[in-house]
This record gives C-alpha cells, structure tokens and sequence, in this order.
C-alpha cells in the first residue's frame, strides 16, 4: 500500500512538473541564449524546448551541468558557453524549495554551483516546480553546501554548529559525490531557516565553501504545477 501511494505520489509531481515546464516555454522567444537548468524539472523543460528547436525554433542554449548537456546534445538543441555569452535571455530551472519571497534552495541534482553562475548572467530566471516545492520557511529540503575537499570536515564542524546535522553526500558506489567542478557537497540539516540572506552570508565567509544552494534575489518566475494548474508567482509582485 505504501508503495503504491509513493508511486502515485510521484506520478502527481512529474505531471505538475512537466505542466510548469511546458508553460516555461513561452518565456523562450526566437534567437534567445537559453540556459538550461539541470534536475528533474529542468529535464522536463529541456525535452519540451527540444520539440520546439525541431519545430523551427532557433536558439543556443547553454547547460548547467555535464548531465543536461548530455541531454541537449541528444536532442539537438543548439549549445554555446558562457565564454562566448555572458548575458543569458533566460534560464529554465527547477528548485528543491522555494518561499514566498521566491528565494530558493538548489543543488539536490548537484549543480549548484554553475547553476548560480548561470542565473546570475540571466536577463530572466524561470524557475519550473512541483506543488511539493512550496513551503513556507525554507529549511525542510537539506541545505546543499558546495566544499573543496581539503576543507570538507573543517566546514562541516563549523555548520553543525549551526545546523541540525551535516552529511557528506556520497555517490551511488559510496564514494563522495564530486560536482563537475571536482567538489564535494555537504547537505545541511536546518529544518527551518528564519534568515536565509544571513546565513547564505555566514557560509560564505567559510574559507573552502565554493557555494550554496541558497537562492536569493534570483528568481523572477516561479511556475507551480498545482493539480491541473500552473500557478504564476513573480519577483515583481513582491516588490511594488
């Protein structure tokens, strides 16, 4: 019966996923630079815009991982570099949380890292998701913290100060996973963060954190998948 409810579970989420994605699509106009987020949600997204491409639809994207690379090239989308474009139209992504201020936790696919940077180049970030994502307080989903090895149990004693718990994020063989930018990642247990500009501060200020999977002040849209919906939650709003 568990089992069951699981499976029907997740079938509710990549139905509301893939709804958002396919509303993501019109956000991505003719001759766009295109990032391309990487997880569950963005994979949604990145086979939505591939039908698009094959369609006619002239643009370059450019991948957040080595895994949604992989997947654009499969697909034939287009790919360029932030070398060659360092002002993005739009990123499609996906978020492991986001709040009512829009502010994110990312990083459960591993990428956070050039996830950041590629958000960070873009005009206008698309952030697709599941109605499981929505909560009130971020914290629930573990905070993923990016560390250069040498550093690792350093960072990871002074965030159990802070923190519920920390844990080293191992790879399906059980070694530690590596990012594609040869790191590893801690996964922080805080159940709740009441300040996360404040805290997305402190880890900053960590010698050896790369990055976090905090997301502030990045976000312009978040698309919801809400049973047959797709809610519509704007950074602009917020602010007038």
């Amino acid at each position: 019966m568990a089992k069951a409810q699981s499976k029907n579970v997740q079938s509710k989420n990549d139905q509301e996923k893939e709804a958002a994605a396919r509303a993501s699509l019109r956000f991505v106009h003719e001759g766009d630079v295109v990032g391309l987020g990487t997880g569950s949600s963005a994979e949604h997204a990145i086979r939505l815009l591939a039908q698009r491409v094959q369609g006619g639809l002239k643009i370059l994207a450019i991948p957040t991982s080595a895994r949604s690379k992989q997947l654009a090239t499969d697909l034939h989308i287009p790919l360029t570099t932030i070398d060659d474009y360092q002002e993005i139209d739009v990123t499609i992504d996906g978020a492991d949380e986001f709040d009512p201020k829009l502010r994110l936790i990312k990083g459960g696919g591993g990428a956070l890292l050039r996830e950041k940077i590629v958000a960070s180049a873009s005009k206008r970030v698309v952030i697709v998701a599941d109605s499981s994502k929505q909560v009130s307080t971020l914290g629930k989903f573990p905070l993923p913290v990016e560390v250069i090895p040498f550093a690792q149990a350093v960072i990871a004693r002074k965030i159990a100060s802070l923190a519920d718990s920390v844990t080293l994020r191992k790879a399906a063989d059980g070694s530690s996973f590596t990012t594609d930018e040869g790191h590893h990642i801690l996964d922080c247990h805080f159940r709740r963060i009441s300040d996360p500009a404040a805290l997305a501060h402190t880890l900053k200020d960590m010698p050896g954190v790369v990055e976090h999977g905090l997301f502030i002040d990045l976000a312009s849209v978040v698309l919801m998948g809400k049973g047959t919906e797709v809610l519509e939650f704007r950074r602009e709003a917020l602010e007038e």
